[in-house]
């Protein structure tokens, strides 16, 4: 799955030093987003809170759905390659968004102002690749449900990761919230009828390289100059992740564009699969870019919170994976401290204003 931009992204990609007085006031859409017009910024015929509605079920099906067919492709198909799936993604990520940005004018076309600004870049892409192929690999060990619940774990990385690059630390209060965090991943992990070592270790490096990302992210990218919106930091990652993944998926996964190719030939349904999977990951990256620009703070960090539930009680539905009582409560106290995270930075930002 890819998904460009993390709760935790959006938290902490846009850091301000600037030790001025005075609160501004909220920028309006056409000021973070960009002025052109695009398909969603132009007068709809829908309501607003319609609108709002939609584009959050399209969040969430799109994660959900690209949830399934990763599991699917890689557990129960003959497509066993997650590292050229991640590389398939990254191409589909790259063609959409040329088309949304230069076609839709989605957002405003943002330049690469420097070569500083692009080796930064680079390196966000190398991260982002580890990540997402650790994730969709994992998904060949593990149900989804249990990755996501690990996946929930992403804040407690981040203020990990945070502490350990720029020696800051967050408030007792924050630390106090990330412990019911750890101590539902363990109840989880004792309990989960189908552990595996491996997968598990896939798994929290995928969600450890998706918090390293978002700090990483905030530190290099933090001049104006070089800030980007999601959707054009997506369109200058995912072709340079493409180009990391695919010599590695050839030294790994052997001569996977033959075998896939001879695969597909005896089998079309795997052709729609790989096109409608990737298709799926690029909607993903939209949709989250869509609820950010339609929602606040507060109701991206609740929805946020609910979707990784949402999309484990679905895989338990449609994959049948064995489930236990105790699993269930340790991912239930895993989100419940991931609620208590993110109100304890909400109301330390408050305070600090």
């Amino acid at each position: 799955m890819v998904e460009s931009q993390s709760y935790t992204t959006r938290r902490s990609s846009n850091p301000r030093f600037e030790t001025i007085i005075p609160i501004p006031t909220t920028p309006t859409n056409e000021v973070r987003f960009g002025t052109s017009s695009n398909i969603f910024t132009t007068t709809t015929i829908l309501p607003p809170p319609l609108l709002t509605t939609l584009i959050i079920l399209s969040w969430y099906l799109s994660n959900i759905v690209v949830l399934l067919l990763n599991k699917y492709l890689l557990t129960f198909s003959s497509f066993k390659f997650p590292i050229f799936l991640t590389m398939l993604h990254m191409l589909s990520c790259t063609f959409y968004s040329f088309i949304s940005i230069h076609f839709f004018h989605i957002v405003p076309f943002q330049h690469i102002s420097s070569k500083n600004q692009l080796s930064k870049i680079f390196l966000l892409s190398a991260i982002f690749s580890f990540s997402v192929v650790c994730g969709n690999t994992s998904l060949k060990y593990l149900p989804v449900s249990f990755n996501q619940a690990i996946g929930a774990t992403t804040p407690f990385f981040t203020a990990i990761i945070a502490f350990l690059i720029t020696w800051q630390g967050e408030s007792i209060q924050v630390y106090l919230a990330l412990i019911p965090v750890v101590v539902g991943i363990v109840i989880a992990c004792n309990s989960e009828p189908l552990f595996h070592l491996f997968g598990f270790m896939l798994c929290v490096g995928s969600t450890a390289g998706r918090a390293l990302k978002s700090v990483v992210q905030g530190l290099l990218l933090t001049s104006d100059s070089e800030k980007l919106n999601s959707m054009n930091l997506l369109l200058y990652m995912a072709p340079m992740a493409a180009v990391i993944l695919l010599p590695i998926s050839l030294c790994i996964e052997g001569n996977v564009m033959a075998k896939t190719v001879e695969k597909a030939r005896t089998d079309s349904v795997l052709v729609w699969l790989l096109v409608g999977n990737a298709t799926v990951a690029y909607l993903v990256n939209l949709s989250n870019f869509l609820v950010t620009k339609h929602t606040s703070a507060l109701t991206l960090q609740v929805l946020g919170n609910a979707k990784a539930a949402v999309a484990a009680v679905v895989s338990v539905l449609v994959f049948k994976n064995p489930v236990t009582v105790l699993g269930v409560s340790g991912f239930g106290v895993t989100i419940m401290g991931v609620v208590l995270y993110s109100e304890a930075k909400r109301r330390l930002k408050v305070t600090a204003h």
